[in-house]
């Protein structure tokens, strides 16, 4: 079967590395331009590009999945399927282009979680389990018919970048088992309903600043879903604070007050509280919390999150 495969961040390598180590032709690989990063705004290229350029696979890098030559680019291939991770959304007259569709892995349990955050909503949420689908896409987002699905257990302070990691490699696997299965015809389609959907849209930097009135769990639940974007966060004393991991703790006190120092920052939530083990003050690396509090002064009593006026 000749694939053309679309995908661009880290998240899609595995697939396109076990793609290519497959039965399957890789006839070409689609994904964005280089980008300026870092001080100098140096161009890097994305992580995908970097992996097909190892494995010798020719690279498409359209400035958008609309532009005209990426459509005369892709008819020209005449592939069987695309195989899509991680990519933006296509239009519809690419989706006509290949003879048995488009395969997209998404790192949740469709209809659960559509959109573009699953993997840390469901951490938000407190989820204990989630898992990989492959669908096959169609205009509406993430609502294409299922064809293959794995569940996976979330451990109890997992981050949402060592999840993404693990479903990184299922989703690989499940991807290659999906298209074995539309290429002999032994896959059965399931259409998608209404039941159970649920969404997990785009997050922005407020969406993982803390608020010391929820219970110790959600706020634990907020700083793993968070870890490593969009970083979980909270205010003291000497500006914002970058929270990275936490885990949960019996006690109690006022809300948002420091109750401890010792081996980590034991912080009052509204019901019961967290232990900060790995934080960040604002233009320094990240650290131990017992390393910051030898450094800066923070002691029991201190008092963290936004202070009414």
């Amino acid at each position: 079967m000749r694939v053309v495969f679309l995908g661009t961040p880290a998240f899609a390598v595995p697939s396109l590395q076990q793609l290519a180590a497959s039965r399957h032709e890789v006839a070409a690989v689609v994904t964005n331009p280089d980008r300026g990063a870092g001080r100098g705004r140096k161009l890097r290229p994305p992580p995908v590009k970097v992996a097909a350029q190892a494995l010798g696979l020719p690279v498409l890098q359209p400035e958008s999945p609309k532009a005209p030559e990426l459509l005369d680019q892709l008819a020209a291939i005449d592939a069987d399927a695309f195989a899509v991770i991680a990519f933006s959304i296509l239009p519809k007259r690419l989706l006509k282009l290949p003879r048995l569709g488009s395969v997209n892995v998404h790192p949740s349990l469709l209809p659960a979680y559509r959109g573009a955050a699953p993997i840390i909503w469901a951490l938000f949420d407190g989820c204990t389990e989630t898992g990989i689908s492959t669908f096959l896409l169609n205009p509406s987002v993430d609502g294409g018919d299922i064809l293959l699905q794995d569940r996976v257990r979330i451990d109890p302070d997992e981050t949402a970048g060592e999840l993404e990691a693990r479903l990184a490699v299922d989703g690989a696997n499940l991807l290659v088992r999906s298209l074995d299965g539309l290429e002999d015809g032994s896959i059965t389609q399931q259409r998608q309903t209404n039941a159970g959907v649920t969404r997990a849209p785009k997050l922005t930097r407020e969406d993982g600043q803390l608020d010391w009135n929820w219970p110790a769990e959600r706020v634990r639940n907020r700083v793993r879903g968070a870890n490593p974007m969009p970083g979980a966060y909270t205010q003291w004393s000497g500006g914002t604070l970058k929270v990275h991991r936490a885990t949960l703790v019996e006690a109690s006190g006022a809300v948002g007050q420091v109750l401890a120092v010792d081996d980590g920052i034991v912080v009052a939530c509204g019901q019961g509280a967290v232990r900060l083990q790995e934080i960040q003050p604002e233009g320094r690396p990240r650290m131990a919390a017992d390393d910051f509090v030898r450094g800066y002064p923070l002691t029991a009593g201190d008092q963290l999150g936004q202070q009414e006026a």
